[in-house]
C-alpha cells in the first residue's frame, strides 16, 4: 500500500480536515489544526506530506520519527499540530488496513466507556444554573467553566467575587451531585491566582485548569505549595519533552494533551504512559471536530490514568456548526449517564460524511481568537 495523494478541508467553525488516499482506495482521516492558524498549519501539513508520497502509510513510528526528527527545528505549535492531524490519519488508515479499531493495534482497550463533560457558559448566577440544568439533563455528571475574565497583575476583587458567587450558587443548587472544573485559560497572574485559588477550596472543585500560563511554570510550582485543589495543564505543551519537566516536578495532577496539537495518537501515547509512571491523570483537551475526538478516545481505550474527555458538543463556538454534523455515524458519540462509549469501528471508528465536508469547505471560515485589552489599552490574556 503506497499513499497518493492528500485533501485539505478548512470547515466552520474552526476546523481542519485532512484526508490521506492510498493506491488500494483506502483513505484516512485526521484533523490538524492550531485554533486561530489554519492557514499556517495548512502549509506545515503540505511540506510534511511531500515526503510522505509513495511511501507505505503503515510504517507510523518511522514516519513520526521523519516528520519530527528530519527537520533541524522542530516542535511548537503548528508543525506539531501538522504532524498531529497526519499521524490520525495514518492510524486510521492502518486500522482499516487491518479491519480493527485503532485501539486494538495499540495494546487493546482497557475500559469499555469514557466520562466526558461538557463546557457551560454563562457569566450570569442564573444563566450557567440553567445551561448547567440542560447538560445535566443529557446526563452529564461533569461542566467545565471559565473562572474569569482579562485580570491584570494586580486588579479589584469584582471578577473574583463573580466566580465565587457562581460556584456559591452552582453548590447551593446541585450541591455535590456535579463535578466543576474551572478553567483560569492562562488570563490569570500569579499574584490574583494565589488569591482565588485559595478561596476556591471551599467549593470542591475538581481541577483548576492553567492557573497560569505553562511558560510560567515555576509560578504554578509555587501556587501547588499552597492549595489542596488538583492542578491541570498540558493544552499548550506539544510533545513528551515539553511534558517531561512537568511531571518531574511533581506538581501537576492532570495532564492535558491535545491529540491535534501534541504529535497525534503516537506521541500522545507516549505522553499518557510517561504521566501513569508519575500518578498524573490523563484528561486529554479536545474542544474540536470529530475526527480530533475520535483519535483521543482511542488512547483513552489504552490509558489506564485516562480520567475524563473533554468534547465539543454544544460549545460556545460551534455556533455554525457542530460535532456530529460531519459524520455519518452520530450515534458512535451517544452520550449516556455522562459517558461515551469507546469507538469499536475499523480505525478511528467514524465514518466522514465527505459530500458534506466539501459542501462547507466553501463556506470555510477565518477564525481567530479575541484580542483583548486592559482598561490601560495594553493587551490581556485571552
Amino acid at each position: 500500500m503506497k499513499i497518493t495523494g492528500f485533501r485539505l478541508y478548512k470547515v466552520p467553525p474552526r476546523w481542519l480536515f485532512l484526508k490521506i488516499e492510498t493506491d488500494q482506495g483506502i483513505v484516512g482521516w485526521g484533523e490538524p489544526i492550531i485554533e486561530g492558524k489554519a492557514d499556517t498549519v495548512i502549509a506545515a501539513v503540505k511540506e510534511l506530506m511531500e515526503q510522505l508520497l509513495d511511501k507505505d502509510p503503515r510504517f507510523i513510528e518511522d514516519h513520526w520519527n521523519s516528520m519530527y526528527r528530519g527537520g533541524f527545528y522542530r516542535g511548537g505549535p503548528i508543525l506539531m499540530g501538522a504532524i498531529s492531524g497526519i499521524d490520525q490519519a495514518l492510524w486510521d488508515l492502518k486500522g482499516k488496513y487491518f479491519n480493527a479499531p485503532v485501539h486494538e493495534l495499540i495494546g487493546g482497550k482497557c475500559r469499555d466507556k469514557m466520562d466526558v463533560y461538557s463546557w457551560v457558559g454563562g457569566d450570569e448566577p442564573q444563566v450557567i444554573i440553567e445551561e448547567i440544568k440542560k447538560v445535566v439533563d443529557r446526563g452529564f455528571h461533569t461542566v467545565k467553566i471559565n473562572g474569569t475574565g482579562k485580570l491584570q497583575y494586580l486588579d479589584s476583587f469584582v471578577e473574583i467575587d463573580h466566580l465565587l458567587e457562581r460556584m456559591s450558587i452552582i453548590r447551593e443548587y446541585f450541591g455535590n451531585t456535579i463535578n466543576v472544573g474551572i478553567d483560569f485559560h492562562g488570563r490569570v497572574h500569579k499574584p490574583m491566582a494565589k488569591i482565588l485559588m485559595k478561596k476556591l477550596e471551599e467549593f470542591n472543585p475538581l481541577f483548576i485548569e492553567e492557573p497560569l500560563l505553562s511558560e510560567n511554570f515555576e509560578g504554578i510550582v509555587e501556587l501547588a505549595k499552597n492549595t489542596a485543589i488538583p492542578i491541570a495543564l498540558g493544552e499548550r505543551l506539544f510533545s513528551r519533552w515539553d511534558f517531561k519537566k512537568v511531571l518531574e516536578s511533581g506538581v501537576v495532577d492532570i495532564i492535558q494533551p491535545d491529540l491535534s496539537h501534541a504529535g497525534g495518537i503516537t506521541e500522545c501515547r507516549k505522553i499518557a504512559a510517561m504521566a501513569e509512571a508519575y500518578d498524573v491523570a490523563l484528561a486529554p483537551h479536545c474542544p474540536l471536530g470529530p475526527i480530533a475526538l475520535a483519535a483521543c478516545l482511542q488512547i483513552d481505550a489504552v490509558s489506564y490514568n485516562a480520567a475524563i474527555q473533554e468534547q465539543s458538543l454544544g460549545i460556545h463556538y460551534n455556533e455554525s456548526n457542530d460535532l456530529l454534523d460531519y459524520i455519518k455515524n452520530p450515534e458512535i458519540f451517544n452520550y449516556q449517564d455522562g459517558m461515551v462509549s469507546i469507538p469499536m469501528g475499523s480505525g478511528l471508528g467514524i465514518e466522514v460524511n465527505e459530500d458534506y465536508v466539501q459542501t462547507m469547505e466553501k463556506v470555510g471560515h477565518n477564525w481567530h481568537n479575541p484580542v483583548w485589552r486592559y482598561r490601560d489599552n495594553s493587551i490581556a490574556e485571552w
